[in-house]
């Protein structure tokens, strides 16, 4: 068999007939290893960039009046645009302890959440997903996952250097493929999910569209426990150079998520057991 790097060279960048990512299924290697290089940013950046990410986990309360203070005692001089500059670029939203009556309006559709008080009994009938960022030795990427809400099972996930609609789609896509159609996908109000491409995929799938109230934390909650999980338990513990080396170990971490993880909210089961219990491909014992 042919190395992968031959076999990247074999990849046509502007083949009219035929999409990267089908060039890329049919010569068995991963976008991330063709073009997806970490995106770059000045060292001192990446440290204010790697600590917002993890202060995230514990304050995503808190706005840009308290992290400012915080940056400083850590020795940073650091203004107010340029925090919120790299807080965009680590994705922070600072959520609320309430609802949040004024969102501001800006383009692109926005559609209800339709969670609420909603029963949860079924693989695929809720997806959940975002992106986040993901810090790496020498810049940064971000990272795309889809979750089912009622077994944690990963349905899908990919990498990128840049957050846009496409490339959600086309894991999305490839997702519903393996899997099946789920009836509901939430997400929160990003550009990406309020973009054309992206609901007309959607509504093309006849899947129902529901995302997060703006600053609202416990709409997000299936998928924030994942981004813990994912960043705690391996990309806080490795320093990744490249795209390729980062999306090998994220395979193997989301095979053990999936497949031999225990989660107490599923009985002490793996994600994997309770998704195809659910959808009939694993008898129960």
């Amino acid at each position: 068999m042919m190395p992968p790097e031959v076999r990247r060279e074999l990849v046509e960048r502007q083949s009219p007939e035929m999409s990267i990512v089908r060039q890329c299924k049919l010569l068995s290697i991963h976008r991330s290893g063709l073009y997806y290089t970490p995106s770059p940013e000045s060292e001192e950046n990446l440290g204010i960039m790697r600590w917002l990410d993890e202060q995230y986990l514990s304050t995503p309360f808190y706005g840009v009046e308290r992290l400012l203070p915080l940056l400083t005692l850590l020795g940073y001089r650091i203004n107010r645009k340029r925090l919120r500059r790299l807080m965009r670029m680590v994705g922070w939203q600072t959520l609320y302890p309430g609802t949040r009556t004024t969102i501001p309006g800006k383009d692109g559709h926005k559609y209800p959440y339709l969670l609420k008080g909603l029963k949860i009994d079924r693989p695929n009938q809720v997806w959940a997903i975002d992106i986040t960022y993901i810090p790496m030795s020498k810049g940064f990427m971000y990272l795309f996952a889809i979750i089912d809400v009622y077994s944690r099972y990963v349905v899908g996930w990919s990498l990128s250097n840049t957050m846009s609609a496409e490339w959600c789609v086309d894991c999305i896509e490839e997702a519903i493929s393996v899997h099946g159609t789920p009836e509901i996908i939430n997400s929160d109000q990003g550009s990406q999910f309020t973009s054309d491409i992206y609901t007309d995929c959607l509504k093309r799938h006849e899947i129902r569209i529901s995302m997060d109230g703006r600053g609202r934390a416990i709409d997000n909650i299936f998928i924030e426990r994942l981004w813990r999980s994912v960043k705690y338990e391996h990309i806080y513990l490795h320093a990744y150079d490249d795209g390729n080396s980062l999306w090998k170990g994220l395979n193997g971490y989301f095979r053990f998520y999936n497949h031999d993880r225990l989660h107490q909210s599923l009985g002490y089961r793996p994600p994997i057991e309770v998704f195809q219990c659910g959808t009939g491909r694993l008898k129960t014992a």
